[in-house]
């Protein structure tokens, strides 16, 4: 897993050179098609790229996006009117068998699919239509850590074909980014020590970063053994929140931006309630008074800090996991790849 999230640089470089022509290609295709809906479909790690993909599409696209329920295919087998829609499967392996089945449905309802995998010669590459590669080269460790990095780097890519507010000068500048953030593994691991013990936790994001809430959490999840739940910040306070006591730990994504208000106003509410909170943010911010702090290099505007803001969560959860003597490379009761219908 450390391997792996080390390598997540040059793996994003090699999938930004490889694909930002073909995103330049796709340019024209949408313009011809004219998408009035999207439709996202993915599972376990991917489901969160998908959520994320979910934000990024529709702040600025203004297309409305849709997270598929695959069981309403496999399942019910429901026909749904997908004409004029883009339906995007995301599969690290291009092996889950609902993703395709769904994938296959929507193709015969008139739907335009594309696949994001990073196996060329996956299932998922000969369903779809057009298929994107995330080039993260072979994936070792159950726990996705440069996968999932590699998919959302695809979805920059093709919201840059979709609308002039994602701009390839801007994500060029992420891999850089992710390098510089590698830096904070010594602190990180200091910082995990502390938190030795933990079994429960809540992971809070919102907007952009609300998909790495999920995905820190089920990092936690697989390879800690923690019970992590994730929440949007609005959603916990309608309720969650009650679950906060004494020294209760809260990882909060916390970006400069249009959530930073909202986000602060909840570390201070949280302080107020005792809480062991770690926030997650850009060097040179000023924070609310929290417990702890990791700071990523360099400032981004809010919504390029996805990628680069989850190295802090996966250093986070590989180094926990060593501390509490767990090998995140053998989780128990899983594997890299997973069928379900």
């Amino acid at each position: 897993m450390m391997k792996e999230i080390a390598e997540q640089p040059e793996a994003l470089r090699r999938t930004l050179k490889a694909e930002r022509a073909h995103a330049e290609e796709f340019k024209g295709l949408a313009r011809a098609r004219n998408f009035r809906l999207i439709v996202l479909v993915a599972r376990g790690t991917s489901d969160n790229a998908a959520q994320f993909g979910r934000y990024l599409f529709e702040l600025t696209t203004g297309i409305p996006v849709s997270l598929a329920a695959p069981s309403v295919h496999t399942l019910y087998h429901a026909h749904l009117n997908l004409r004029d829609a883009l339906v995007v499967g995301i599969s690290q392996s291009g092996e889950g068998t609902d993703i395709n089945r769904v994938l296959a449905s929507a193709r015969r309802q008139g739907a335009y699919t594309v696949g994001i995998t990073n196996e060329a010669r996956s299932t998922t590459a000969h369903v779809v239509e057009d298929v994107f590669l995330v080039r993260a080269g072979k994936q070792h460790s159950v726990a996705a850590t440069k996968t999932y990095t590699g998919q959302l780097m695809v979805l920059y890519l093709l919201a840059s074909a979709l609308s002039p507010q994602i701009t390839l000068g801007a994500i060029s500048e992420i891999p850089h980014r992710v390098r510089e953030t590698l830096r904070l593994s010594g602190e990180v691991r200091e910082l995990v020590e502390r938190y030795r013990y933990m079994r429960q936790c809540v992971v809070v994001g919102r907007g952009i970063n609300y998909a790495n809430a999920y995905e820190l959490a089920l990092k936690l999840m697989e390879t800690c053994y923690v019970v992590a739940e994730r929440f949007s910040s609005a959603d916990f306070l309608h309720g969650p929140i009650a679950l906060i006591e004494r020294d209760f730990p809260v990882l909060i994504f916390m970006p400069p931006g249009k959530t930073f208000r909202d986000l602060s106003r909840l570390a201070d509410r949280l302080r107020m309630l005792r809480a062991e909170t770690v926030v997650i943010s850009s060097a040179g911010v000023r924070l609310p008074a929290s417990t702890r702090a990791i700071r990523v290099p360099g400032l981004l505007p809010e919504i390029y800090t996805p990628i680069p803001y989850i190295v802090p969560g996966q250093l986070f959860a590989a180094h926990l996991a060593a501390v509490k003597g767990l090998d995140p490379d053998k989780p128990r009761s899983l594997q890299i790849v997973t069928r379900t219908v």
